[in-house]
């Protein structure tokens, strides 16, 4: 990382010259390196003397690979997420990155010769207090810029990032600390651990196994816990036993858009807590730490089961059978992920992966209760089993990655799928799954057609499956934002296509991704991220309907009606909540509360 110098100031001016001009009219727009109201280089220097020299040059991840000794990073570098965790403009999927839709496009592409700023921030403060994060609010009221706010870039909606902005960088908050007795007021809440926004999940599991406690966390390594994360609600494979992350915090601290540091849990701002907990990132303030619920550690078995499927009918009739199995494991509470990955070996079949978690449950009982899926499943025509294995031990050493492997082209779509649906149209859940998986081979062949060798440090297309159900549900009465089709969702689905390959993810809501080579057209892309609306989301709605709501952290930008699919009847008091925190709308984020008052980029009221 290269802090902040007065001469790349300099250079940024005629790097935005030929980039996206509006009229701007303050307070109608934010100020940007082209108009006359932008801070100068000493006005920036003034401000990296404020947060004792923690003001970064923030670059794409690509033009930061260029820049090092070797003049470029190495696969696994590009593909850790812990590597992309240390460079303020880095995002965990690098399309995030990209300005596709500023005028005129602003790129910057692993080993390209040339490298635009595209949707990165200009500079970051890289907060170590809480009076670093106060003094970038003050900077960027004061000059009217647009502001962001990152903690891990483990962000598929582009929320950590934003064209010609100041970035809060909280990654370097990273205390963790155990208590058998939080108080809220009088209350004890019983035992719980706050934990700061820049926490990895990773660390977390490493410090609740050292405490014999269990947290209820994301399953990828570099999720912040106390981020984002928490903010959307949070799934967990410990959800179905013990709900969302959003149900089990118990307390914020939190810099609002005034540069207050506020204590927010049910007494103190009970609206804003609410808001807090599931009402989307990025909306609200600024994440120092977060208090939650912890529980006496538990033995788990994690079982990992691989099926041969001869092509896209097959799997209809396997997610036929699937959905007719999918309650054989609510007894345990278990979870479930389960992904459709093209076959590398034989084009136009697929390997079903999935991955299941039983708390409490011996690893003999969890196969006598995944028997009766695998025995009807080998039962169909077309399929074969791979492989299968079962491990028992503690749950945080279950939960535990060292590293996430991202550095992908990745956008998202979904939807959440009821558990009356699964119950009563088993037949029309495969019919569904065997059309999204022909329309991503057939809309987008290039995707298939590229795939011609395996990379181990990348992921094949996929389709993925949480189950959910216990806690979540029970939770229901839960004061928070969290969007009520958590409460009646049997899994969330989602469609992912990652580099040239289709991706199909379900978890209580259908999930749809579209993803694409460096070397793919701008015109192949911007059909690629409106994929979901105009090909994959009529075949959804065969089974979901036209109203089913979505996962705002796994969710589209693009929803045209975001209010309501991502937030649901919640979206007015989030809305009268905003007003009140936040007049001036600081914090504007993609598809986020109070955004539909913002143009795309977040820079001019529309």
């Amino acid at each position: 990382m290269k802090l902040f110098t007065s001469s790349l100031a300099l250079q940024l001016f005629p790097l935005f010259s030929d980039s996206r001009k509006v009229a701007l009219n303050p307070p109608i727009c934010r100020n940007t390196p082209s108009s006359s109201g932008y801070p100068t280089v000493a006005v920036w220097d003034a401000l990296n003397a404020t947060v004792s020299g923690r003001l970064a040059s923030v670059v794409p991840s690509a033009k930061y690979c260029a820049g090092l000794p070797d003049g470029g990073c190495t696969d696994a570098q590009w593909m850790s997420a812990l590597f992309r965790g240390g460079i303020p403009g880095a995002m965990n999927q690098v399309n995030w990155e990209q300005g596709y839709d500023l005028r005129p496009p602003s790129l910057c592409l692993r080993n390209a010769t040339m490298c635009g700023q595209g949707d990165v921030p200009i500079y970051s403060v890289e907060a170590e207090t809480v009076a670093d994060i106060q003094a970038a609010l003050k900077f960027s009221k004061t000059h009217n810029l647009r502001m962001a706010v990152k903690s891990s870039g483990h962000d598929y909606l582009g929320r950590s990032t934003a064209p010609y902005s100041l970035l809060i960088h909280t990654s370097k908050f990273r205390n963790i600390s155990f208590t058998d007795s939080f108080f809220i007021g009088p209350e004890d809440m019983g035992s719980a651990v706050t934990i700061g926004s820049g926490v990895y999940a990773n660390t977390v599991y490493e410090q609740g196994r050292a405490n014999a406690r269990a947290v209820v966390g994301g399953l990828a390594a570099t999720t912040c816990t106390a981020g984002g994360y928490v903010q959307g609600a949070g799934h967990s494979p410990l959800s179905p036993a013990l709900g969302l992350a959003a149900d089990n915090a118990l307390e914020f601290n939190v810099v609002v858009a005034s540069g207050e540091l506020l204590q927010v849990n049910s007494i103190s701002h009970p609206d804003l807590f609410y808001a807090l907990r599931g009402g989307g990132p990025g909306s609200w303030g600024v994440i120092v730490s977060v208090t939650f619920r912890t529980f006496p550690t538990f033995n788990v078995t994690a079982s990992l089961i691989r099926l041969s499927i001869a092509n896209a009918t097959v799997a209809g009739s396997l997610a036929i059978t699937h959905a007719h199995h999918i309650f054989d494991w609510d007894s345990v509470r278990a979870s479930q992920y389960f992904w459709l990955v093209p076959s590398v070996t034989s084009p136009g079949s697929f390997v079903m992966v999935l991955n299941t978690f039983m708390p409490n449950t011996t690893a003999s009982r969890s196969m006598a209760l995944l028997e009766p899926l695998i025995n009807a499943s080998l039962a169909l025509p077309g399929i074969s089993l791979i492989s299968q294995e079962y491990t028992y031990g503690e749950i945080n050493e279950a939960l535990y990655q060292a590293d996430d492997r991202v550095g992908l082209n990745v956008v998202l779509g979904s939807r959440f799928v009821t558990e009356t649906t699964y119950r009563n149209s088993p037949t029309k859940i495969g019919q569904v799954y065997s059309k999204l998986l022909e329309s991503g081979s057939t809309e987008y062949v290039h995707f298939i057609i590229e795939v011609t060798s395996f990379n181990p440090f990348r992921l094949a297309g996929f389709l993925a499956i949480w189950l959910r159900g216990g806690k979540v549900a029970e939770n229901a009465k839960i004061s928070s934002a969290v969007h009520p089709g958590w409460r009646i969702a049997k899994a969330h689905a989602s469609t992912e296509n990652i580099d040239s390959c289709w991706i199909l993810i379900l978890v209580a809501q259908i999930l749809l991704t579209s993803s694409w080579q460096d070397s793919t057209s701008l015109t192949e892309i911007q059909a690629a991220r409106k994929f979901f609306q105009t090909k994959q989301l009529p075949i959804l709605e065969e089974v979901v309907g036209s109203n089913a709501g979505s996962y705002s952290n796994e969710a589209d930008v693009l929803e045209p009606d975001f209010q309501t699919t991502l937030y649901g009847p919640n979206y007015a008091k989030l809305s009268a909540i905003k007003k009140k925190y936040d007049p001036e709308d600081l914090f504007i984020v993609g598809a986020g509360v109070g955004s539909e008052r913002w143009d795309e980029w977040g820079l001019c009221k529309i």
